[in-house]
């Protein structure tokens, strides 16, 4: 697997886990939908630890920066 999640990504889907999360344990959102988002923060959170999503190559994006050489 080779990173294709950059820096900025990393911190946005950590942001939208903790919010997704924060509905979810403060009832915020329930049900169905509240169980979604909680999967889905979970989901962002473990592709930000690993730097790979893996719907981005089926996309054809890639956040990380690019490595010159020197």
């Amino acid at each position: 697997m080779k990173a294709n999640v950059g820096n900025t990504d990393k911190l946005i889907r950590i942001v939208l886990a903790i919010v997704f999360g924060t509905f979810f344990f403060t009832n915020t959102v329930t049900g169905i939908l509240g169980m979604a988002l909680l999967i889905f923060g979970i989901i962002l959170i473990a592709t930000s630890l690993i730097s790979f999503c893996p719907i981005y190559p089926l996309l054809g994006i890639n956040t990380c920066p690019k490595k010159t050489k020197s």
